[in-house]
């Protein structure tokens, strides 16, 4: 048994641990990194990247399959699932190798095993205890299930088992509409299942602009992927070779399989957070602006935390947001609390929902319904968007006479526009600012311009 002592314990090492372990060590301070799995956490092993990886393949299939549209002759013969996931796990282990380097070339101590907190800033490991001066606490969530639905891995899977699956299923129901529902159905349509999603509220990926919401629908419903709205998940139950998913009201469906999508948990319970002052609520651990726990000198980042005891999005950037932001506060350096609504959102499927901001909604909650106002660009106008086949379009919802609000783009590839919209809105740009920059042609960022011209009252790409 021994007793180690150093400046900073970070219990968990997936995006918002790593990303506290490495800023507090440029910082100069001694850090123990504390990790039951691999260092890069859900992301990295059982998220972002691998479903990501996923989605690609499904993009070179679907490519394969529409060939014959651009003028190029080729044959689809079918997806090898051992060779997609020599590909997804090859991405996966060179991401883990340059992180793994990068950690240790801090001076991080990685410690292998399963910590929990058993003093106020001391987390013990097996026979050994390690105590800081700060705590970070950064145990991520896991794949939740609704009561009396249970994941076996085999009829009735969460994403981790879904993102292991040996063959592509022939038909698959998606219990829920969110985003990694939406991306788990568009992969699989991509690879040739025939998908129905299941969703309780009225659109798929419910927290979008109810426009982007609409938007994706078509699409889906386009590419053959089915989906039921506002259907309340009943039971599911074993049937031969399949399983049968009964709703409220008496409907049913059966599939291969069901992927159980409807959220993640906090990964608090038995890891002794509340014997020792950290305040949790329904499972997350609470934290102010600063991610300070209730617990002198206990900080708390990424899936885990609610912020203020608010809505708080579980995406590993803002992992990483959160974990230098606490890093730097318990260093005594001047922070800027995190504004959430200007944290981009993305969902990877085909076509892609990107969004920062506010929602119409939203906004018109915030501020007076007449004080808002915004815009609608298609992406038929776009010519980079005419040359990749894609549909879509960008929202801009505005200040009347003020700033920029929120940002909502839908269509492929669109995830890589977010980033510019990102400063429009953080930087509190109005559109008539935004319409002066010159967009590259052709471009897809220059739909956002165009959506800022039109804004701006000068449209240049837009009939009537």
């Amino acid at each position: 048994m021994a007793d180690n002592r150093c400046d900073l314990v970070v219990l968990g090492g997936g995006s918002g641990g790593y990303a506290a372990a490495l800023r507090a060590a440029e910082l100069g301070r001694s850090v123990v990194l504390v990790e039951k799995d691999k260092v890069g956490g859900t992301c990295l092993h059982r998220g972002c990247i691998p479903t990501k990886a996923l989605l690609h393949a499904g993009e070179i299939a679907d490519q394969a399959r529409e060939s014959a549209a651009f003028g190029v002759k080729t044959t689809f013969d079918g997806i090898d699932m051992p060779g997609v996931h020599k590909y997804k796990d090859s991405v996966i282990a060179k991401n883990h190798k340059g992180l793994t380097g990068l950690i240790k070339g801090r001076g991080i101590q990685i410690v292998e095993g399963e910590g929990r907190l058993t003093g106020p800033r001391t987390v013990q490991v097996g026979a050994d205890f390690y105590t800081g001066t700060n705590v970070v606490l950064a145990t991520g969530s896991y794949s939740r299930t609704l009561p009396g639905l249970d994941l076996d891995g085999g009829r009735v899977m969460a994403s981790d088992h879904a993102l292991q699956l040996d063959r592509v299923p022939g038909t698959a129901i998606v219990l829920g509409g969110g985003v990694i529902g939406c991306e788990f159905a568009s992969a699989w349509a991509s690879f040739g299942s025939q998908v129905t999603i299941v969703e309780a509220l009225p659109h798929l990926v419910p927290l979008e602009e109810e426009a982007s919401s609409k938007l994706l629908e078509r699409e889906f419903r386009r590419r053959g992927i089915a989906f039921k709205l506002g259907a309340r998940f009943e039971r599911a139950e074993p049937i031969e070779d399949a399983v049968r998913v009964h709703l409220e009201g008496g409907p049913t469906l059966d599939a291969e399989l069901l992927l159980v999508a409807v959220g993640r948990g906090p990964a608090s319970a038995g890891l002794g957070y509340e014997s020792h002052g950290v305040g949790v609520d329904r499972g997350f651990v609470t934290v102010d602006e600063y991610c300070r726990t209730s617990a002198p000198g206990v900080y708390a980042v990424g899936d885990l935390v609610s912020v203020n005891g608010g809505a708080h999005p579980q995406l590993a950037h803002v992992g990483f947001a959160e974990g230098i932001l606490a890093a730097e506060h318990m260093a005594g350096l001047p922070v800027t609390p995190i504004d959430y609504a200007g944290v981009p959102r993305i969902t990877y499927s085909r076509p892609e929902v990107a969004s920062v901001g506010y929602t119409y909604a939203q906004a018109a909650g915030r501020y007076a319904p007449e004080a808002i106002t915004s815009v609608t660009y298609d992406l038929s106008g776009n010519g980079r968007s005419a040359i990749l086949s894609t549909k879509g379009a960008v929202t801009v919802i505005a200040a009347k006479d003020g700033p920029v609000l929120g940002v909502h783009i839908v269509g492929d590839r669109v995830g890589e526009l977010i980033a510019e919209a990102q400063l429009i809105y953080n930087w509190e740009a109005r559109p008539d600012e935004v319409a002066a920059l010159i967009h590259p042609h052709p471009t897809q960022s220059e739909a956002i311009g165009e959506a800022h011209l039109l804004l701006a009252g000068k449209p240049l790409h837009v009939h009537g």
